[in-house]
């Protein structure tokens, strides 16, 4: 069943879209780069631990790093060659983290290798998690969560309602909505996997109305025995936060500091669902993802379906970019990253390519004192006070935020950021000081552990 929802979120933000240049053009299969760099934490969670030696040859598909605990997933080639060295590689964090360089066959014709099928008619729910992980499968929307633990029901819980998110409310991005028209069958076969691992009794596949193409496809090849509603929702950022998502399906407010679960719903972004129907019932791992590529500074734009692991300097090659690029993001515009080493590749949570050239950037604006205006709190999907969080952050008052401003709430959206007026890193500043409180966390109760 399709359906047109007016409901939504609070506040939230209208960005330009910029999706025209890429929403309609095909998925396209990148070549295969001459050597591939896998760093071993491409996920929340434990890094993965590498089981390959130097030297070795391997074939594609096969494991190269095991899970390195219950919140961790394996590695697995993207392509068959030879381990040219495993050593410490770089990262977009800036941070070097162990790796494997992997030299590709020339000429070869990277062949899949196959494993051993999940059978979704005789596989019990806890299988079907163990075949995600063993798949590698994380959040492809960028989060890169291990989906199999978001999957896990505590005892004490109960999914009812499983809701696929197709939002892609980021600007530039059209990666979920190219896979959408082109893997409807994938993403069919993940949510009967999806069903039976967290016992949903139904489905809702949530779409932006500016894709409203993707809706009407995956309406017509809906099979008749899923339980399975598409609603359209209003366009605004940033939907596609399964806090919001909930709120403007369901009407539920998630709360402070909980999960979906919580009000008894399980969100899986579409381009994961896909996989998972598309990599489980042939006991695969996860070797490439689709991701859009395009900016002002690129030449031939277009969602790629790319090897993970595929250095960023050789995918800018592929696709050509202006003489003089200014910056490359990889995600989107508003939670996005900017590039600082073109030596980094693409990983599992990487869902965009952005490059912008010297013309297309404005100058760093200066940074004003904050006016009291209140245009952040307006916008705030989870109407916290981002002008006072700023403030705080400044005089690092990490526990005051915390405490009494909900800073841990903060899901980095970069509204705030967008709408200030005084130009205020806002977004940068609430990152800085989470990853600070969270170290602090982390010290306490290794120290807690000891006595």
């Amino acid at each position: 069943m399709l359906s047109f929802h007016k409901n939504t979120f609070r506040h939230g933000v209208h960005p330009p879209e910029y999706k025209d240049e890429t929403r309609g053009l095909p998925i396209r299969q990148f070549p295969f780069a001459p050597v591939i760099i896998l760093p071993t934490v491409q996920h929340i969670g434990a890094p993965s631990e590498i089981v390959v030696r130097e030297g070795q040859e391997v074939l594609r598909g096969q494991l190269l790093a095991k899970s390195g605990g219950y919140v961790s997933v394996p590695v697995h080639a993207p392509v068959s060659g030879t381990i040219r060295k495993i050593t410490n590689v770089p990262t977009i964090t800036g941070k070097m983290v162990p790796g494997i360089y992997l030299e590709a066959f020339p000429a070869s014709g990277q062949e899949v290798m196959e494993g051993t099928p999940i059978e979704i008619e005789t596989a019990t729910g806890e299988e079907i998690l163990q075949g995600i992980q063993a798949a590698g499968i994380v959040g492809l929307g960028g989060a890169a969560f291990p989906t199999h633990v978001k999957l896990k029901i505590p005892e004490d819980k109960c999914c009812e309602v499983l809701i696929i998110n197709g939002i892609e409310c980021e600007p530039f991005l059209t990666t979920d909505h190219r896979v959408m028209l082109e893997q409807a069958d994938d993403i069919f076969m993940g949510i009967r996997y999806l069903l039976k691992a967290t016992g949903a009794k139904r489905v809702i596949i949530g779409i932006e109305a500016n894709k409203q193409d993707a809706a009407k496809h995956l309406k017509g090849q809906a099979p008749n025995d899923l339980p399975v509603t598409i609603k359209v929702v209003p366009v605004k950022y940033p939907q596609g936060s399964e806090k919001m998502l909930i709120t403007s399906l369901l009407g539920y407010e998630v709360p402070s500091g909980g999960l979906p679960i919580e009000v008894d719903s399980v969100v899986v972004n579409v381009a994961t669902t896909a996989e998972i129907g598309r990599l489980l019932p042939h006991g695969r791992g996860i070797q490439e993802r689709v991701v859009t590529i395009t900016g002002p500074g690129v030449k031939k734009k277009g969602n790629y379906l790319i090897p993970v692991g595929t250095p960023l300097r050789y995918v800018l090659e592929q696709v050509g970019v202006d003489k003089h690029i200014s910056e490359v993001y990889m995600g989107g515009p508003m939670m996005g990253v900017a590039v600082s080493n073109l030596d980094i590749s693409i990983v599992k949570g990487t869902s965009g390519i952005l490059v912008f050239g010297e013309k297309d950037v404005k100058k760093t604006s200066k940074v004003y004192p904050c006016i009291k205006c209140g245009a952040c709190v307006d916008a705030c999907p989870i109407s916290l006070n981002p002008s006072r969080l700023g403030i705080l952050a400044k005089f690092e008052a990490y526990d005051q935020m915390v405490e009494d401003y909900h800073l841990l709430d903060c899901f980095e959206c970069g509204s705030c950021s967008y709408v200030c007026p005084s130009h205020i890193p806002l977004v940068q500043y609430f990152r800085l000081s989470k990853s600070i409180v969270r170290k602090r966390q982390a010290i306490k109760q290794a120290a807690a552990n000891v006595n």
